[in-house]
């Protein structure tokens, strides 16, 4: 078996990372997009190994549910504006959590969705804007570029080369994960852009921050915190779905509560 240098693996992936061609508009990454893959995976399996802190909706069993977000992952993929749409996985799965309104995507394209936020939606062009979101941070690789900021690249090349600790610790900080403003604002971009060749209205994401806002002074989700303000996330999906010229106006907010319906109460 060869047994690599923990240090050449950096130079390698350093390098390999900068020079990707498809990485270029995407920001400095050191990791490349086969790296992005291995590592999701990895989570994933790490994931789906622990109902106890993750327990996934049975597919068998929910069979519908499934049917139903991967037939909205699909629309969006098929609109060909995603970059990585055969290079990654797009794998769903459905955490049963009432009380998370959060959805996230490992890099790779492993999508997670907390049945809190589906039953806080109120449409299907809510949730395929909150879903476009979740695929942006993977497409726009935002995951592995923040972590490179957040761990540095060795504890990234330590989950690759079968570090279960670290593969742990890269888990949890996933799951958790806060990207920068910029982020967050480009992968709500990337939303309106993915829904724009469809049916959807596609503001659709723009609904999530708006029921945020009808709140008022209850508490929002805790991870809005870092986020920009729900106003004007609001505003700037309004304005992406202008700029774009973007003209479909479907909800299907019936279909989506059937949906609803479907899950454990």
């Amino acid at each position: 078996m060869k047994i690599f240098n923990v240090a050449s693996l950096i130079l390698i992936v350093s390098a390999c990372g900068m020079f990707n061609e498809k990485n270029k508009g995407k920001g400095f990454n050191l990791f490349t997009v086969q790296q992005d893959v291995d590592l999701g995976a990895q989570v994933a399996a790490e994931i789906d190994s622990d109902p106890q802190t993750y327990p996934l909706l049975d597919s068998v069993q929910y069979k519908e549910v499934y049917d139903y977000v991967y037939k909205v992952r699909d629309k969006i993929l098929n609109t060909g504006e995603v970059d990585y749409k055969d290079e990654f996985q797009w794998r769903l799965r459905v955490i049963h959590d009432d009380s998370t309104m959060n959805a996230f995507c490992t890099p790779g394209g492993y999508i997670y969705i907390y049945t809190g936020i589906l039953k806080f939606l109120d449409s299907e062009d809510q949730f395929a804007g909150v879903l476009g979101h979740e695929i942006a941070h993977a497409d726009l690789r935002h995951s592995t570029r923040q972590m490179t900021k957040q761990f540095g690249v060795q504890i990234l090349t330590d989950v690759l080369l079968g570090d279960k600790a670290a593969l742990k610790q890269v888990t949890g900080a996933l799951v958790g994960l806060k990207f920068s403003r910029a982020h967050e604002s480009e992968a709500d971009a990337r939303s309106v852009k993915y829904l724009c060749p469809t049916d959807y209205n596609a503001a659709g994401g723009a609904g999530f921050f708006q029921k945020i806002e009808d709140m008022g002074g209850s508490r929002p989700p805790e991870f809005m915190s870092t986020h920009p303000n729900p106003a004007d996330r609001i505003e700037h999906f309004q304005t992406e779905k202008v700029t774009n010229g973007c003209q479909g106006s479907e909800t299907y907010k019936t279909e989506f509560e059937v949906m609803v319906s479907k899950l454990p109460q």
